[in-house]
């Protein structure tokens, strides 16, 4: 697998797994485990994170529930952070119970609809690395490895002044099964030194945190940024280097008009592939036949739109799908949680589904290819499906 192909499945899968000895691709940190078996996970340049867009008030990508998910992972940290002369990760295996409990005495509330949110944002924090929930216990997940030493001394900080919890909390089965019981004892982390230095050496200071300030925004913003608020966007000589910088990993420039995000490289996006299961695949074609198709054969939407005001109707999705009602709310449900739907809410009723953000960093290529599986889906036996068709042949 190409360093490329490597960022790219890292972003779309989460860490990738590193057989025995085998090295972290370039520009990605090493996190071993004992039996010399490890993850990778991509650097950000010059030490950076997504903290970073604070700064410039640009939102990040929506967390859903975002309020329970941070207080759930303060409240993991708390647990499982038992040695605070140590660094975070990996940390110790705390039981469910004990973190559940750290929570409701951080909020002060014990009720179960709080227990709930706090349960859900266990599996949020658990898909995506954040944490590894399974067998009754939780540990601090690969992501956790990332945070960048300087941010140790508030860290230690938080959890010093964080509540501890006393009782239990029963029903945990909805969890999900641990996968990977890592050796904390042995584990250990290589961060590689000078990530993408040979790019970022010629300049002086200023010009350097422009491009990283660039960088963060069109791979983490939730939505396109406008170029006037970055200079890294406006010129051309820095807008070559993040452009290089985003190559490295997979990842081009995306434009419209006066806006900037980034998306996969057409030929990295191929060798990747999907990650959604056909479940999910199949909503999402609902979701774009109902709310995207139809409005644009009706003259509702230009022609090369992929976000829509027309909401799919969630009993639309029902009648037209074979998916059991439990599936079909999952499928959704992940969806949601990649991007590529947002819930609308209509008033009282209960609204429905629009592509997500996501559908920002579409290359002309994915949107041109995107359109002619939505052909092929939607009318399969029209002449323009055939046209296409015959295209491909």
């Amino acid at each position: 697998m190409t360093p490329e192909a490597a960022h790219a499945r890292a972003r779309a899968t989460g860490p990738l797994p590193l057989g025995a000895g085998e090295p972290a691709p370039r520009g990605m940190m090493r996190l071993a485990h004992g039996d010399g078996t490890g993850l990778a996970l991509p650097v950000w340049p010059d030490g950076a994170t997504p903290a970073l867009l604070e700064e410039y008030q640009v939102a990040p990508v929506n967390v859903e529930r975002s309020g329970e998910t941070r207080r759930v992972l303060a409240a993991a940290l708390k647990c499982c952070w038992t040695d605070l002369t140590a660094d975070p990760w990996p940390g110790t295996p705390a039981p469910v119970e004990d973190v559940l409990s750290a929570y409701r005495a951080l909020i002060g509330r014990g009720d179960d609809l709080m227990r709930s949110w706090a349960v859900g944002a266990l599996r949020r924090l658990h898909d995506s690395a954040w944490l590894e929930v399974g067998d009754g216990l939780v540990r601090l997940g690969p992501r956790c490895a990332c945070w960048p030493p300087a941010s140790h001394a508030q860290l230690r900080e938080l959890v010093r002044r964080l509540p501890a919890g006393g009782e239990d909390s029963p029903g945990l089965d909805v969890l999900p099964a641990a996968e990977h019981v890592s050796d904390e004892a042995a584990a250990s982390v290589a961060v590689p030194e000078s990530v993408d230095e040979d790019l970022l050496g010629p300049f002086d200071e200023r010009r350097r945190a422009e491009i990283v300030a660039a960088f963060m925004a069109v791979e983490h913003a939730a939505e396109p940024v406008h170029e006037a608020r970055f200079t890294a966007l406006r010129d051309p000589v820095l807008r070559r280097t993040l452009a290089e910088m985003l190559q490295r990993r997979g990842r081009v420039l995306v434009q419209d008009r006066e806006m900037w995000t980034s998306g996969y490289a057409p030929d990295v996006a191929a060798e990747t592939g999907t990650t959604l299961g056909e479940a999910e695949r199949a909503v999402l074609v609902l979701v774009l036949v109902h709310s995207v198709a139809i409005p644009r054969a009706e003259g509702l939407l230009p022609a090369d739109s992929w976000l829509s005001p027309f909401p799919a109707q969630l009993e639309e999705l029902r009648r037209h799908t074979r998916l059991p009602i439990g599936e079909l709310e999952a499928a959704l449900r992940t969806l949601r949680h990649a991007g590529l739907v947002t819930q609308v809410k209509a008033g009282e009723e209960s609204g429905g589904y629009t592509p997500g953000p996501q559908f920002h960093r579409l290359t002309p290529q994915a949107r041109r290819r995107l359109q002619e599986e939505l052909i092929l889906a939607a009318g399969p036996h029209t002449p323009l499906a055939a046209a296409v068709r015959a295209n491909r042949r």
